[in-house]
């Protein structure tokens, strides 16, 4: 799909097919409406509710949209109300455009919009007509319709077979109704049937039915064709060029150009955005003289914009956003004096900008954004007279902001996110016409009177964050105000006080002053900022101490964290409208108030790292119908976990780590069939391992690290537990039995690097989590789903170390250390090349450092391999070169760098001893020597790491029987519940 920008050039500059939101009304007519049909047109509009929401849509779009209805009165001729057409002779309804009318309710079959039996032309676009079907009626009783639109309008089901009945239908507009789907068998008869058909529009109608060759079939008159996401599978015929009188072709159901695309001269719209579309865009395209509208946007385009686009002297529009483009914007616009819409953002352009863009009087909407340009902005921009929207923002431009002069047209100015510096020039004071405005993260710089902003009366939406020295005047005058500003955003620009400017905002809708200095008590009079209006509002990572309400009547996201707020929780005066409410990371004390309950639409409760005491609500749970996020993390809780989750709810993330709860894991939690993270570390919690938690589809980090869990974990009847899992810690437990392998080998083999990685989390909250790697407690404050990380450490799992842990390519970190875990380390270790973090120490492992370890883990931060009873040479190279002798404590039988311990040349200190005839072995004395400083009995096993496996098994039977071993083995035991807790 194309930018937004795009798209609403796609609205602003072209009456496209034939939606409008605009009146049409006839002119003053002979005859008047006859009263059997105003009285059917005013029954039909009494079947509707009016709400503006039902038009949503088309104010998403920037539309204008009001209850036309309003205007139809019981005694008044229908031919003037708004929204009908009449016929001049006799009066007759032939039209009716409804689109945009507020209109909410279902269409009927006896509805008497059907006994306007003259329509030609019907509209009832963007309403809301709550999963009506399409009835036959549209087409049995009003036949005489030409154009039939009804677009946006909340339908289901199926086109019916009997709007192919509409012989004269000229236009058809079914997009974006969900769901609504068209079978093969209609739309063979409406292609065969419908032989009038000029436009046709069925953007997002389930068509995945049908073979795209059908469209062969297309009548040679067709001069509209907008099929975007159909589900149509296949490409699209290059035959299809060859509809001589084809103007307006969008589609998305290609992956490869036609060649002979260039063969339309009469094509003047083409939007083919989000076509998969790959390398270069022929320089054949050129050849589309009469091209007025061209959209690319959204492929995979890549080398250089053609220079042969200059031949395009029609072009008006022109959109080749979200590709690859690279190199500098070729000076191609001196023949494209109509371009009135340009956007290039997001792809990989740099240089400097053309001046050549900047004599485009024509101009109305530029988007650059998302490049590379740099350097400063030409002088040239106020030599475009006719800007509404400027978006130069997420580039390296540099210099001082340009000044806007003549530009006092600009309505948009985007210029985030760049290199500018110096102050805030006068001239965009000046922009009468601005509704937003964006200077946020450059490096402005200078003293701001906020009051100079009270000159832009159009202002919604003022943004100045991340300005780290531009620093505020907090002065008001009781004389300036911004009555239609909505939006204010003044994060981390290093004020110390509320700017006394908020006073004057009594319709704020947004409020973020967030990553500041400010301290102390949050003022009395900021409670009346929006008191009506305010639904975000964000203080958070500032001094605060003190908060005493939070008084908004329809707030909806409340940020308080990370301030020095104390005292008992505050809940919000109304508690129904919140999704949102994040105050970890201050000081509050207290129990949870009971009010907290009554947050009915809470999405995301974090209240983590506080003070907070007793016992959680049992109610907390009831909220999970919603509640997505409850993040409780760090307080002193104690009790149980809540039990009271309902049945399919939402709950994706608890978080309960570090905490006083006790008891078992509740089995309530498999109503949670969308959790994702599960963090109930550092508690007294108590029971064998949740077996039952490995049927869960979505979790993917689990911690339940320092708790009491005890037993053994794995339920052999599951093949495939934790489908999803990429984080596991069950560390400082009393876990036993064999190594979990089917975890090891199964849980985290699933993630792949071909899909880019993102965040786990929501739009507004990232999840988190507290993950040992590298030996240090790291808290993840963003989870990236490539991220995987096994912590099995201090536990008493015994077993070998699977091989096939080779074939987990992401694994970040990997601690099985103190344990019981025996055989030698697999050399499929070494294939783990992106590890970060190793720790095998405190086991019983023999043999070999394999050398693949050091010849591909070429990510490997931290190694640690201590009191084993490995032996031989310590590997050489890359990572291991930097690791040291703490790395390999305890390993007597190693040799060589970093340890001063050498290797011999002839590897005498590893050749195996020699067996007597009797059977005995003879010890080799310098083991022997070493077992006198360390002890008989760890010198004698030492002394035949180099024995085969089946000799060493032999001497480690001996020494069992003679009760050595055993006792060592109850030493190291007992050395690692005391390690355990002094954790």
């Amino acid at each position: 799909m194309c930018k937004l920008g795009c798209f609403l050039f796609f609205f602003l500059n072209f009456q496209v097919l034939f939606v409008t939101c605009s009146s049409a009304s006839s002119s003053s007519s002979p005859a008047l409406c006859p009263e059997d049909q105003s009285s059917a047109l005013l029954e039909f509009k009494n079947t509707f509710s009016i709400d503006s929401y039902a038009s949503i849509y088309s104010a998403d779009e920037g539309i204008t949209t009001y209850p036309k209805t309003n205007s139809w009165k019981e005694g008044t001729d229908c031919c003037k109300w708004d929204g009908v057409k009449c016929e001049n002779e006799t009066g007759n309804v032939i039209g009716l455009d409804l689109s945009c009318s507020w209109l909410q309710g279902p269409i009927y079959s006896n509805s008497s919009l059907f006994l306007l039996s003259h329509l030609q032309t019907l509209s009832l676009a963007y309403n809301n007509l709550q999963q009506s079907q399409i009835l036959p009626e549209f087409a049995s009783l009003l036949v005489s319709l030409t154009h039939l639109n009804l677009s946006f309008c909340n339908l289901n089901s199926q086109v019916p077979l009997e709007l192919s009945h509409l012989s004269g239908l000229v236009s058809l507009d079914l997009s974006v109704n969900n769901p609504l789907t068209l079978e093969s068998s209609v739309w063979e008869s409406l292609l065969q049937n419908l032989t009038q058909l000029r436009e046709i529009v069925l953007d997002q109608v389930d068509m995945s039915s049908i073979a795209p060759s059908s469209l062969l079939n297309l009548s040679f008159s067709l001069t509209t064709l907008s099929l975007n996401q159909c589900y149509l599978k296949g490409e699209i015929p290059g035959r299809i060029v060859s509809l001589p009188k084809l103007q307006k072709l969008f589609t998305n159901i290609s992956r490869q150009l036609p060649d002979s695309i260039s063969d339309l001269k009469s094509l003047q719209y083409l939007d083919l955005a989000g076509c998969e579309f790959s390398g270069s865009i022929p320089s054949s395209m050129g050849n589309l003289t009469g091209m007025r509208f061209l959209n690319l946007g959204s492929n995979s385009f890549s080398g250089q914009i053609p220079h042969s686009f200059s031949n395009l002297g029609q072009l008006t529009i022109l959109c080749l956003s979200q590709n690859r483009f690279t190199g500098q914007i070729p000076d191609i616009f001196g023949n494209l004096s109509e371009l009135a819409g340009l956007s290039l953002s997001s792809n990989y352009l740099e240089g400097k900008l053309p001046q050549s863009i900047f004599n485009l009087t024509q101009l109305y909407h530029l988007e650059l954004s998302d490049n590379r340009f740099e350097g400063p902005v030409p002088s040239k921009l106020t030599g475009l007279p006719s800007l509404i929207h400027l978006d130069l923002s997420n580039n390296s431009l540099n210099g001082t902001l340009p000044d806007f002069v003549n530009v006092s047209s600009l309505e948009i100015l985007l210029l985030q996110s760049n290199k500018f510096s110096g102050i805030i020039p006068r001239s965009i004071i000046e922009l009468m016409n601005l509704t937003e405005l964006n200077l946020s993260s450059n490096n402005l710089s200078g003293v701001l009177e906020l009051n100079m902003f009270s000159k832009l009366q159009n202002l919604t939406k003022l943004t100045l964050s991340y300005n780290s020295q531009l620093s505020t005047s907090n002065t008001i005058n009781p004389n300036h105000s911004l009555p239609l500003l909505g939006e204010f955003y003044l994060s981390s620009c290093n004020i110390s006080d509320f700017p006394l400017f908020l006073k004057a905002l009594k319709n704020l809708t947004v409020l973020d002053i967030s990553n500041n200095q400010i301290q102390g008590n949050v003022p009395n009079w900021l409670f009346d900022v929006g008191r009506d209006s305010l639904i975000y509002l964000n203080l958070s990572l500032n001094m605060l101490t003190s908060l005493k309400q939070i008084p908004w009547n329809k707030l909806q996201t409340v940020d308080l964290h990370s301030n020095l707020l104390q005292g008992p929780l505050v809940v919000p005066s109304s508690p129904s409208s919140i999704s949102l409410f994040s105050i970890s990371d201050n000081k509050l004390t207290g129990e949870i108030p009971s009010a907290i309950c009554s947050m009915s639409s809470l999405q995301v409760l974090d209240l983590s790292s506080n003070r907070l005491t007793g016992v959680i609500p049992q109610c907390l749970g009831n909220l999970s119908e919603y509640l997505s996020v409850l993040d409780l993390r760090m307080n002193n809780f104690h009790g149980t976990i809540p039990t009271t989750f309902a049945e399919g709810n939402r709950l994706r993330n608890l978080g309960l780590n570090g905490n006083q709860l006790e008891g078992p894991i509740p089995h309530q939690l498999l109503k949670c069939q969308s959790l994702e993270v599960l963090d109930l570390g550092h508690n007294n919690l108590t029971g064998t391992f949740p077996e039952w938690l490995e049927s869960l589809p979505e979790l993917q980090v689990l911690v339940l690290r320092s708790n009491k869990f005890y037993g053994g974990i794995g339920d052999p009847k599951i093949s495939s537990p934790f489908p999803k899992l990429r984080i596991i810690d069950v560390s400082h437990n009393n876990f036993d039995g064999p190594l979990p392998q089917k975890y090891i080998e199964k849980a985290v083999m699933n993630i792949s690097y071909h899909n880019a990685p993102k965040y786990m989390g929501e739009l507004y909250y990232r999840d988190s989590v507290q993950v040992t790697i590298k030996d240090l407690q790291i808290e993840l404050v963003s989870i990236i789903t490539i991220f995987t990380t096994i912590d099995f450490s201090s536990n008493s799992f015994g077993g070998q170390i699977p091989r096939l842990i080779g074939k987990l390519k992401s694994l970040k970190g990997l601690n099985l250390s103190h344990n019981q875990i025996t055989g030698s380390i697999p050399s499929s270790l070494g294939n783990l090349t992106n590890l970060e973090g190793l720790d095998l120490s405190s086991n019983e492992l023999v043999g070999e450092i394999p050398l693949q370890m050091a010849d591909y883990m070429t990510s490997l931060a931290v190694l640690n391999l201590s009191h084993n009873y490995l032996v031989g040479r310590i590997p050489s190279g890359k990572q291991f070169n930097t690791f040291e002798n703490d790395s390999y404590a305890g390993n007597l039988g190693l040799c060589g760098l970093p340890l001063s311990k050498k290797c011999g040349r002839d590897e005498e200190q590893t050749s195996p001893p020699e067996e007597e005839s009797d059977g005995s072995i003879r010890f080799d004395r310098n083991y022997a020597f070493i077992g006198y400083g360390c002890g008989m009995v760890i010198g004698i096993s030492i002394g035949y790491m180099a024995l085969s496996r089946t000799k060493y098994e032999l001497m480690i039977a001996k020494m069992a029987r003679g009760g050595q071993w055993s006792k060592t083995k109850r030493r190291r035991q007992k050395q690692r519940v005391n390690t355990r807790g002094r954790r």
